[in-house]
């Protein structure tokens, strides 16, 4: 059974979600100072990003790079209309979130069984069921859940993940009063055919349910992706500065899909995201700066489409 959907119309609103600081910084191996983490967030804010998954509360051990989520949170300058997410393993994880001041939660479930025990050494059910106490205190406190799906298209250790998979934890997350779900393409494995049949079967299911994408770039058809998900009416998109990113638990996983080259896309294409782009390539160029890595967004390389270059210096061919 088909789900008919409506393409959002040009110049529609679309939500970009920055998840750099959080996807992307948890890779890198050299600690980036906390007031640079800052100051990168800052940027992102002055471009007109209002959505960013700014950190992650897992154990300090795992993930040292993230030690200082809660200083991070305290020393942005947080726009009044700005919504603040982290990414949060368990009840403990949740705990140290509210009391950091978060707008919302970010669960992860991996929809593959073998991924999920990689991730976190349980099952898919196993982890479904801890996410009740998350969810309860969460609402206790007046933050949202965002319920959080990885490998939606694709696992590297099982292949193919059933559509219907994704929709009964799209089902379950709905149950648990979740404000949304995103659908991660974790080692990008999707394509527009596998992102057009999981939307459909989540709709199907939950029809109300608000749904988020969140791909990366492995096989290079992420944006291609992103079109697939405008066409099916979804306007919340995961991106990540400079395309950093990637899963530490999965095989071949590369970077996520760009900020600035999806905000391009999208404003060449007639949508509306309110972040400017000049103002997004700059946060990339900081944050390239501060890494000390060529990050692999193309707009960061070549610009806009229509930047003009003087033609006294440029070259002229002879003969």
């Amino acid at each position: 059974m088909t789900h008919a959907t409506t393409p959002a119309p040009e110049g529609s609103a679309i939500t970009v979600c920055e998840v750099g600081p959080r996807d992307g910084f948890q890779n890198i191996k050299t600690f980036i100072p906390t007031a640079r983490k800052i100051d990168i967030v800052n940027a992102m804010f002055a471009a007109g990003v209002r959505h960013i998954q700014i950190t992650s509360f897992v154990s300090p051990r795992a993930v040292p790079q993230l030690a200082d989520a809660a200083e991070v949170i305290a020393g942005v300058d947080r726009p009044a209309d700005a919504m603040l997410a982290a990414l949060i393993p368990n009840l403990k994880g949740a705990e140290r979130a509210a009391a950091a001041g978060v707008d919302a939660v970010h669960t992860v479930v991996s929809v593959s069984e073998t991924h999920n025990l990689k991730n976190v050494n349980r099952s898919v059910d196993q982890s479904l069921s801890e996410f009740d106490a998350v969810a309860a205190l969460m609402h206790r406190e007046g933050i949202a859940v965002e319920g959080g799906m990885a490998t939606a298209f694709g696992c590297p250790f099982e292949g193919i993940v059933p559509p219907e998979n994704v929709a009964r934890i799209a089902k379950y997350y709905h149950e648990l009063g979740a404000a949304s779900v995103s659908l991660g393409d974790t080692t990008g494995m999707a394509t527009p055919a596998t992102v057009k049949a999981a939307i459909q079967a989540i709709r199907a299911e939950v029809p109300d349910m608000e749904i988020t994408l969140h791909f990366h770039n492995t096989r290079g058809v992420g944006l291609a992706c992103v079109m697939t998900g405008l066409s099916e009416g979804v306007t919340h998109y995961d991106a990540s500065i400079g395309g950093l990113g990637g899963c530490p638990f999965a095989a071949g996983a590369t970077g996520n899909i760009c900020t600035e080259d999806l905000v391009y896309l999208l404003q060449e294409s007639g949508y509306e995201t309110g972040i400017d782009l000049e103002g997004i390539t700059a946060a990339a160029r900081l944050t390239q700066e501060t890494l000390g890595q060529t990050l692999p967004g193309q707009i960061l390389k070549a610009g806009p489409r229509l930047r003009r270059y003087d033609p006294q210096l440029t070259v002229t061919a002879e003969g």
